[in-house]
């Protein structure tokens, strides 16, 4: 029974650490989705009712963050990610805008 629990417990630790895609909401994380454990503009993905900041991609790597039609700042976004969530934070490989 421990060697069938043990194997269950490696198969989910292996299959939630793979990068998977998605589609998301993308935006900044303080100024849309209100977070505030890290001060300034950042960019952030919300899925699952849940936002979480973003590591592998800038909030500017999409344009000016403050532009009003495009700009995280200023819109929420959708985008096509690739990536995992590791803790409380998104570890993103990939990352297209789809609007």
């Amino acid at each position: 029974m421990k060697k069938i629990l043990f194997v269950c417990v490696l198969f989910l630790s292996f299959a939630c650490s793979e990068d998977k895609k998605q589609i998301v909401e993308a935006s900044c994380g303080q100024c849309q989705f209100g977070l505030t454990s890290q001060d300034g503009c950042d960019l952030a993905v919300r899925f699952d009712g849940k936002a979480y900041f973003v590591d592998g991609a800038d909030i500017d790597d999409f344009g000016d963050a403050h532009d009003k039609g495009t700009g995280f700042c200023e819109v929420v976004r959708k985008a096509e990610v690739t990536g995992k969530l590791e803790g409380d934070r998104f570890q993103v490989s990939s990352m297209k805008m789809l609007d």
